[in-house]
C-alpha cells in the first residue's frame, strides 16, 4: 500500500468516527452563531452548519416537523389554559413542591419551551431549502430566522412587494427593507409552482403558531414564578426569570449551571445586514437587557451583568431547594446588588490642598546685584572670540597648531573680510588695565640713548656715527629728537597727563 493510500484510509477512519459522534450530549455552552438548542435536559448540541439536512425534498412540513399537532403539546397548553386565571400561593402547597401538578406543568412547558425552539429552527431551514429556489439571496440578508419566515409569507412570489410595504416595514429595518428590494432586483430566482407556495404558506403558518405559543407559555411561567422561584424574580423580575428558566430547561437545571454559562443564556447572533449600524452585542443575553443592569450607565452594564449573574446562580439554587420561600435570600442578595451598584457610581473624592513640606535644606545664597553683572560682562564673549568662532564659507583653513589638528583661528588675523568698518570694541568686556600700570608700561616703551636691537628690533647695522662736511665724523643721538617729540607728547597728549598750571594775567 503507497503512502497515499494511507492517508485516505485515516481521513476516512477519522470522518467515521467524527461521524459516530456528532450528536453525542454535551455541557451547557453559549448560544451564539450557529448553534441549536437541541435537549430538554438544559444541554446544547453543537451542528456544523455543512452536516445539515437537505429538506428541499421534503414533500411537506408537516413531515418532519411533528410537535404542533403532537399529543404531548395540545395536552400542556389546554393545561395551561385551565390555570391561567387562578392565582395560587405557597401556603396552599402541602407537601414537596416537586409532587404538586401545576409546578410538573410548569418544568413541563419549560421543556416544552426548548423543543419549539428547536422545531422552529426545522421550519426555517425547511422554508430556507424551498424559498432559495425564488430568492436565494435572502437568507444571509435577513438572518434571524421568525423574520425570514415572516418575509417569506409576505413576499411569495412577486417580490415587487418590498417597495411601500407597511407589513414589511414592521418586520424589517427601512435599510434592510432598501438592500433586499435592490438584491430582489437582480436575484436570478425561478419562479415557485402552486404546490411550494402552499408548503411554504403552510410552514410559515405552523412557525407563527409554534411561536404565539411558546410567548403563551412565558407568560403564564412568569405569573407563576413568584410561586415556583420567589428569590430569582426578587432580583431580576418574574419576566427575565421565566425566560432563563424557560431556555435552561428548569429550575433544576438553571441551578446546575454557572454564572458564566447563566450570563450568556438568551444571547443572539450579531446582526449586520445592509447599511444597518445596529448591531446585538456579543455576549450578552437575558440579564443583560433586564432592567437591573440596563438602569446602569453603559460602561458599567458589562460588570453589572457578571455581579447579577452570580447572585441569580445563588438564588436559584436557593429555590431548587424551596427554601426561604418568603423571598428573604432574594431581597438581601437585591440589596447587596444595589449597594455595590451606588458604590460603583459614587464620584471620587476630593482630592485636599496640601501645603508643600518646609524645605529641610538651609537658604542658598544667591548672587546678584550691579557687581554680579559687571562681573558677567567682563567674562562675557569679546571680539576676538568672536572673529576665531567665525568661519569662511567654503575655504579651507589652516591649523594653528600641528599638535590639535581642526583647531583654526577662524577670522582672526585674516584680511579682506568684507567689512569697511573696523569693529567697534566693546568696553564692557575690554581688558582693563590700571592706572599705575598704564604708567609703568609707557615708562618701559620709553627710548633712552641709542636704539636697542633687542628692544625696537631695528637693524643692527644702525650707528650713532655721522658724516658731516664741516667736521667729518661726529657723533650724534639719532634718537634725540625723537626723544624731544615722545616727551611732548607725554606731557600734553598722554592718557596719564595731568592739567598744568595756568598764570593768570593781571589786568593792568
Amino acid at each position: 500500500m503507497s503512502l497515499a493510500d494511507e492517508l485516505l484510509a485515516d481521513l476516512e477512519e477519522a470522518g467515521d468516527e467524527g461521524e459516530d459522534g456528532l450528536y453525542a450530549e454535551g455541557d451547557e455552552g453559549e448560544i451564539d452563531g450557529d448553534v441549536i438548542q437541541g435537549r430538554t435536559d438544559g444541554g446544547l448540541e453543537d451542528i456544523p452548519e455543512e452536516m445539515e439536512v437537505d429538506y428541499s425534498k421534503a414533500e411537506s412540513v408537516t413531515s418532519i416537523a411533528k410537535l404542533r399537532n403532537s399529543k404531548q403539546f395540545s395536552e400542556i397548553m389546554d393545561n395551561i389554559s385551565g390555570y391561567i386565571g387562578k392565582q395560587r400561593k405557597n401556603s396552599e402547597v402541602s407537601g414537596p413542591v416537586e409532587a404538586d401538578p401545576e409546578y410538573r406543568l410548569i418544568v413541563a412547558a419549560n421543556n416544552l419551551t426548548v423543543e419549539i425552539d428547536n422545531e422552529l429552527n426545522i421550519i426555517h431551514k425547511f422554508t430556507r431549502d424551498k424559498y432559495s429556489k425564488r430568492f436565494p439571496e435572502l437568507e444571509s440578508l435577513v438572518p434571524d430566522s421568525l423574520d425570514y419566515i415572516r418575509t417569506v409569507k409576505e413576499l411569495g412570489n412577486n417580490l415587487e412587494k418590498c417597495k411601500n410595504n407597511e407589513t414589511l416595514q414592521q418586520i424589517l429595518t427601512n435599510a434592510t427593507i432598501m438592500v433586499v428590494s435592490v438584491t430582489a432586483s437582480t436575484t436570478q430566482g425561478s419562479m415557485l409552482t402552486e404546490d411550494e407556495l402552499k408548503q411554504l404558506e403552510e410552514a410559515c403558518d405552523m412557525a407563527l403558531e409554534l411561536n404565539q405559543s411558546k410567548h403563551r407559555i412565558y407568560e403564564y411561567v412568569e405569573s407563576r414564578m413568584s410561586f415556583i422561584a420567589p428569590n430569582l424574580s426578587i432580583i431580576v423580575g418574574a419576566s427575565t426569570a421565566a425566560k432563563i428558566m424557560g431556555i435552561a430547561g428548569g429550575l433544576t437545571n438553571l441551578s446546575k449551571m454557572p454564572a458564566c454559562n447563566l450570563m450568556l443564556l438568551g444571547a443572539q447572533r450579531r446582526t449586520l445586514s445592509g447599511f444597518s449600524s445596529t448591531s446585538l452585542l456579543p455576549h450578552t443575553g437575558f440579564i443583560y437587557h433586564c432592567d437591573v443592569v440596563q438602569s446602569l450607565p453603559p460602561d458599567l452594564r458589562r460588570k453589572a451583568a457578571r455581579l447579577v449573574a452570580a447572585k441569580c446562580t445563588l438564588a436559584a439554587r436557593v429555590d431548587s431547594f424551596h427554601e426561604s420561600s418568603d423571598g428573604k435570600v432574594g431581597y438581601d442578595l437585591k440589596e447587596e446588588i444595589e449597594r455595590k451598584f451606588d458604590k460603583w457610581q459614587e464620584p471620587p473624592p476630593v482630592k485636599q490642598v496640601k501645603p508643600l513640606p518646609a524645605p529641610l535644606d538651609g537658604q542658598r545664597k544667591k548672587r546678584g546685584g550691579r557687581r554680579y553683572r559687571k562681573m558677567k560682562e567682563r567674562l562675557g564673549l569679546t571680539e576676538i572670540r568672536k572673529h576665531a568662532n567665525r568661519m569662511t564659507f567654503a575655504e579651507i583653513e589652516d591649523d594653528a597648531y600641528q599638535e590639535d589638528l581642526g583647531f583654526s583661528l577662524g577670522q582672526l588675523g585674516k584680511s579682506g573680510s568684507g567689512r569697511v568698518r573696523q569693529a567697534q570694541v566693546n568696553e564692557a568686556t575690554k581688558a582693563r588695565i590700571s592706572k599705575s600700570l598704564q604708567r609703568t608700561l609707557q615708562k618701559q616703551s620709553m627710548t633712552y640713548g641709542g636704539k636697542s636691537t633687542v628692544r625696537d628690533r631695528s637693524s643692527g647695522t644702525s650707528s650713532s656715527v655721522a658724516f658731516t662736511p664741516l667736521q667729518g665724523l661726529e657723533i650724534v643721538n639719532p634718537q634725540a629728537a625723537e626723544k624731544k617729540v615722545a616727551e611732548a607728547n607725554q606731557k600734553y597728549f598722554s592718557n596719564m597727563a595731568e592739567f598744568l598750571k595756568v598764570k593768570k594775567e593781571t589786568k593792568m
